[in-house]
C-alpha cells in the first residue's frame, strides 16, 4: 500500500515539476548529498549529450539559486506542498544565514548549500529527504568521501 502511494505522489509531484522546471525530470538526476554544514544538490542529464537540456538545467538552478537566496521558495512549494519538511525552517531563514553556490558539472549542475546553523542544516537534510521520496527513481542520495567542512 504504500508503495502505491509513494508511486501516486511521485506522479503528483513529477506533474507539477512541469510547471517549475523547464527540463525534462525524467531526462535527469537529482543527487542530494548532505554533509555536517548542509549539502550538495546536483541535476545531472542523463544523455550529457543533450545540450539542450544540460542548457536548461543549469539555466534553473541559477534561476533557484538567485530565488532561494532571496528567500523565494515558492518553486519548492509548488511542487512538493506547502508542508514539505524542512521548508517551513528554510522560508524563515534570514539572508546570508545559508550561502548557497552555484557550479557547472559534467552534464549538469550542482548548488551547495553551507550554513553554521544547526538547525537550518537539519531542515536542509529533511529538504534533501523529501525530495528524495519525491522524485523517486529520477532522485539518489549522494555520498561525500570527506566534504574538508568539519
Amino acid at each position: 500500500m504504500k508503495m502505491m502511494a509513494d508511486s501516486q505522489r511521485q506522479a503528483e509531484v513529477a506533474g507539477r515539476g512541469k510547471d517549475v522546471m523547464p527540463f525534462s525530470l525524467a531526462a535527469t538526476t537529482h543527487i542530494f548529498t548532505k554533509n555536517v554544514r548542509g549539502g550538495i544538490q546536483q541535476v545531472v542529464v542523463k544523455k550529457p549529450t543533450d545540450a539542450g537540456q544540460v542548457k536548461m538545467t543549469r539555466q534553473h538552478l541559477q534561476e533557484i539559486r538567485d530565488q532561494f537566496l532571496k528567500g523565494d521558495f515558492s518553486g519548492p512549494s509548488h511542487i512538493h506542498g506547502q508542508d514539505m519538511p524542512g521548508l517551513a525552517d528554510l522560508k524563515a531563514s534570514k539572508p546570508g544565514q545559508i550561502a548557497i553556490d552555484y557550479k557547472e558539472v559534467k552534464g549538469g549542475a550542482q548548488l551547495t548549500y553551507t550554513t553554521s546553523d544547526v538547525s537550518l542544516v537539519a531542515a536542509l537534510h529533511k529538504w534533501f529527504d523529501a525530495q528524495l521520496s519525491d522524485h523517486g527513481k529520477d532522485a539518489l542520495e549522494g555520498h561525500a568521501l570527506h566534504d574538508g567542512m568539519k
